[in-house]
């Protein structure tokens, strides 16, 4: 096992050391057991829309810099050449 520290409200510490008391377990057997009945509790989640368009594809993540040219993704347009009336009016001032 690993060694560590945590901080505790007063409050929580002294219901953790009444539970203790009461149970006659010591307070890291506790602790470990309240963290990991907490981080084993639900299954964890996948992010929103995670699977939900699946291309049928199983080599995306393998060709994934030629999908990215191939949407255009990343690349920076040229900016639109001056128009005749936009030199007129830079002339004009």
């Amino acid at each position: 096992m690993k060694r560590t520290t945590i901080y505790l409200d007063p409050e929580l510490e002294v219901l953790l050391k009444l539970e203790m008391l009461r149970q006659k377990r010591p307070m890291a057997e506790l602790v470990r057991e309240a963290v990991q009945a907490y981080v084993t509790r639900e299954p964890s989640r996948t992010p929103p829309g995670a699977g939900a368009y699946a291309s049928g594809l199983e080599d995306t993540a393998d060709r994934s810099e030629d999908v990215l040219a191939e949407t255009g993704f990343g690349v920076v347009p040229d900016p639109a050449p001056a128009r005749a009336s936009d030199k007129a009016s830079r002339k004009k001032r």
